[in-house]
C-alpha cells in the first residue's frame, strides 16, 4: 500500500533556505532536494511571493501570516462579541435557541451579521470549554443535557 504524505506549510527556516538557494543560483529542483520538498512546492512559493523582485523570506513569511489570519471568517458568537452576550442573556431568561434565532431575525432583519441560527447557538454552547459558563448555559436549555 502506498504511503500517504501529509501536507505541511513551509516554515520560516525553509523560506530562508529558499532565499539563500536562489542567491547562490541553485535551481528549484536543487533547493527542493536540499529541503526534502517537492519542486512544485518551491516553485509555487517563489511564484506566489516574488512575482517581479528577488525572493524575500521576510516578505514571504509576512504574506503567509496575513493569508492565514484572513483565511476563515470570524465566528459570529465569539466569546467577546456583543451578540454572544445578548444570546447568553436570553438563554438565562429561559428562551430556547429557536426563539432566540427567530427574535434576532425579526429585530435585525436586513443585518445578517446580527443574526444567528439555532444550530449556531447550540454549537457555541456545546463548544465551550469545561467550566462554569458551559454548565450554566447547558442548564438554561430546556432539556439541559450535557451532550447533544
Amino acid at each position: 500500500m502506498k504511503e500517504v504524505k501529509k501536507y505541511r506549510h513551509l516554515s520560516y527556516e525553509e523560506r530562508i533556505a529558499i532565499a539563500i538557494g536562489q542567491q547562490q543560483g541553485l535551481s528549484v529542483r536543487a533547493i527542493a532536494r536540499t529541503l526534502g520538498r517537492s519542486p512544485s512546492t518551491i516553485s509555487r512559493e517563489c511564484r506566489r511571493n516574488a512575482p517581479a523582485s528577488p525572493y524575500s523570506c521576510i516578505f514571504a513569511q509576512q504574506r503567509y501570516q496575513r493569508r492565514r489570519r484572513f483565511c476563515r471568517p470570524r465566528p459570529k458568537l465569539g466569546g467577546d462579541s456583543p451578540l454572544f452576550t445578548l444570546v447568553c442573556q436570553l438563554l438565562r431568561k429561559r428562551w430556547s435557541p429557536q426563539q432566540i434565532a427567530a427574535h434576532l431575525s425579526k429585530v435585525h432583519g436586513s443585518d445578517r451579521s446580527q443574526r444567528v441560527s439555532h444550530e449556531t447557538i447550540y454549537t457555541c454552547i456545546y463548544a465551550q470549554p469545561r467550566g462554569e459558563l458551559r454548565r450554566e448555559l447547558i442548564a438554561c436549555l430546556r432539556m439541559a443535557r450535557a451532550k447533544r
